[in-house]
């Protein structure tokens, strides 16, 4: 009686943990922004037409041998920076870097390619991203591209395909998203939001180059203006003093226009040399120094 107590508690608690183990494990949750595939044994549950079923969010009951996957509807990011950032060769040969990110968002239509065409889906976009961005990078050409006037993206021609590349930043984007939206999407159950370019860095040597002829460019724009500057400024008061010494002569014309006036009435009048020897008497009176004619002395 007494060996058969504690064979008999045994039991007991054997079937209550087994009790608990599976009740904790008929109850799956699926949270917000999600949905639930059960697989059983590895096989995903399917509806009768053969589609895969799939749980919504909320609490679901499922077997103990059962297993819930979680698939996030939300969009989602795959970030190709720093350690991750694509290096690729242009179309000159300059190795460039590349850092750039990839909006995307699981399509719920396509939820089996997603999940089940693929081992490492995430992984396989990311590399095939990469392949598609190197090509487009190596075909980048002047000849094809539109001509832009942007001051923020304004490099010398000596940086070659990079200055290009950059200046055509946003048509090379929409360009890899149009295909990633047209290829990648539908063969792996992705829905593409956007493909951003957030930097492209050349290498060190080449951007030493740059920041140089970006200095000198600007020391060499800023002592052309500060010239024409002055230029102006000079050309502005010679117009000046040629109005000034115009309107002084203007005055000193009228001043002598009106003396012969005056003068020539004097002379009507008979008194012109009356009022000379006047004038001679003022003047001669404040004079300190007097020189004579010989001439006029002798008269």
């Amino acid at each position: 009686m007494d060996t058969a107590s504690p064979l008999l508690m045994g039991l007991a608690l054997g079937a209550f943990g087994a009790v608990v183990w599976a009740f904790r494990s008929s109850g799956a949750r699926v949270p917000e922004g999600h949905v639930g595939v059960i697989t059983r044994f590895g096989a995903a549950e399917r509806l009768p037409g053969g589609a895969l079923a799939t749980r919504p969010p909320g609490l679901h009951f499922k077997w103990p041998w059962e297993r819930i996957v979680l698939v996030s509807l939300m969009e989602q990011t795959i970030e190709l920076s720093g350690e991750g950032a694509i290096r690729t060769m242009a179309a000159d040969g300059t190795v460039l870097r590349l850092e750039a990110s990839l909006r995307y968002q699981p399509k719920l239509s396509m939820l089996e390619q997603f999940l089940f065409g693929l081992q490492r889906p995430i992984e396989h976009v990311s590399t095939l991203f990469t392949c598609l961005i190197r090509n487009e990078l190596a075909n980048v050409q002047a000849a094809s591209a539109p001509a832009t006037h942007s001051v923020a993206e304004a490099l010398p021609q000596e940086a070659g395909s990079y200055a290009l590349i950059r200046r055509e930043r946003g048509l090379l984007s929409m360009r890899i998203a149009d295909f990633c939206k047209a290829r990648i999407g539908d063969e792996h159950g992705i829905e593409f939001n956007a493909v951003d370019l957030t930097d492209i860095v050349p290498p060190d040597e080449l951007r030493d180059a740059l920041n140089a002829v970006m200095q000198v460019r600007s020391e060499a724009e800023a002592h052309h203006y500060r010239a024409e500057s002055e230029c102006r400024q000079r050309v502005l008061e010679a117009r000046q003093g040629v109005a000034i010494a115009k309107a002084r002569a203007q005055g000193a014309a009228e001043e002598l226009a009106t003396l012969a006036r005056a003068l020539a009435t004097l002379h009507q009048q008979g008194t012109l040399e009356d009022y000379v020897r006047r004038r001679r008497s003022e003047v001669l009176g404040e004079s300190k120094l007097v020189y004579l004619n010989s001439n006029e002395g002798q008269r």
